[in-house]
């Protein structure tokens, strides 16, 4: 990794650091790292507790538990400076031990985790994009992802043994370089191969949808994006890059970090939304103000919501008469969420460059 100076156009090596010169520690640190900003691992996952340790019979503490977009179980293993010898046998136990969390049991892992600080069910829901939890489906299968700085051979060797066997198992490489008085880190998912695994993934698709008919909500998800991408495109000039999708919502870029124009819509409604979540919340609370206060005149345009306890705050537009089940109203869907994107675009788009210059 190199530091470019642009005014003197030079690039400066950075000198790479253990975790443990740097007096930093696997639980006290670099796991809070992840609990504030889990897009560290490449993606976003809502983590749902920390050294877990609520089966029966035994006294074994996994480090993070999360779930995916896809609702299933992800098990977090750091070892930061080291893989070590037995990560990948704890990791497959506390998978097994999470095979049999009922949905409810998640929820009430996850209340437990979250205390005071909001209703897990609904952050849930938030998280999904769904206004009903219900219909939420959770832990249809598990995840394991290994975090550390080096992975021995025997690890790497032994997770692409079990990833021909379809468990899915993820290495992220994490290095840490220091430069005077300042720490970087940075993340590299090294198995599976990106690229090998779209290919792997879309084969696997395929059988599982040649052998059975399961999940008819992900198929008629992405029957109605197929539908209502096109228009979404004609209409507001994004979302050229993104692809159907087996979720209820989909998102488009802002050309701001953490900003995102996203459109939802299942058998509850359909949501037209400008998504602020940088991962800062203080930062996140900060924009939605500005925007709010920068923006006089359409008070009652938009649903405002703060979201006080969440990081996350959303400014959105919803119809609830939507059913997406109801295949005669794609195309109306269509023009509500392609109008209301546009209309969010065109009154935040010169704001939010005023404002995202200001606030850090």
């Amino acid at each position: 990794m190199f530091l470019i100076d642009k005014q003197n156009k030079k690039a400066t090596p950075l000198d790479k650091k253990l975790f443990s010169e740097m007096d930093l520690r696997e639980q006290n640190d670099f796991q809070e790292w992840i609990i504030n900003e889990p897009t560290i691992l490449g993606e976003s996952l809502l983590i749902i507790s920390k050294e877990f340790s609520g089966w029966e019979g035994t006294k074994e503490r996994l480090d993070l538990l999360a779930l995916d977009r896809e609702g299933k179980l992800v098990i977090i293993e750091n070892k930061t400076d080291d893989s070590g010898r037995d990560v990948m046998w704890q990791a497959l136990k506390y998978a097994s031990y999470c095979a049999a969390l009922t949905k409810s049991d998640i929820c009430e892992i996850y209340q437990r985790y979250l205390g005071a600080q909001g209703v897990a069910a609904e952050k849930i829901s938030e998280f999904f994009g769904e206004h009903d939890f219900e219909e939420i489906e959770l832990n249809s299968s598990q995840r394991i992802i290994l975090v550390a700085a080096k992975f021995r051979p025997e690890v790497t060797s032994t997770v692409l043994f079990c990833r021909d066997f379809g468990i899915d198992i993820s290495c992220v490489k994490v290095t840490l370089y220091g430069e005077q008085n300042r720490l970087y880190l940075d993340t590299e998912r090294i198995l599976p191969v990106q690229g090998i695994e779209e290919y792997q993934i879309t084969l696997a698709t395929k059988k599982r949808e040649a052998q059975s008919k399961e999940a008819p909500r992900h198929n008629l998800r992405l029957r109605f994006w197929e539908r209502v991408l096109p228009i979404l495109r004609e209409k507001t000039g994004i979302y050229q890059n993104v692809s159907p999708s087996k979720d209820n919502w989909i998102g488009g870029g802002s050309g701001h970090s953490g900003i995102s124009y996203n459109v939802v819509a299942n058998k509850k409604g359909a949501r037209a939304e400008l998504w602020i979540s940088t991962g800062n919340k203080e930062k996140n609370k900060r924009i939605f103000r500005e925007l709010r206060d920068n923006t006089k005149g359409y008070e009652h345009d938009f649903e405002w919501r703060e979201l006080p306890e969440n990081v996350t705050s959303i400014i959105c537009i919803n119809n609830y008469e939507y059913n997406i089940a109801n295949e005669g109203q794609w195309d109306e869907i269509a023009d509500f969420l392609g109008e209301n994107i546009a209309k969010l675009i065109k009154v935040f788009r010169e704001p939010l460059v005023d404002i995202m210059g200001k606030v850090r």
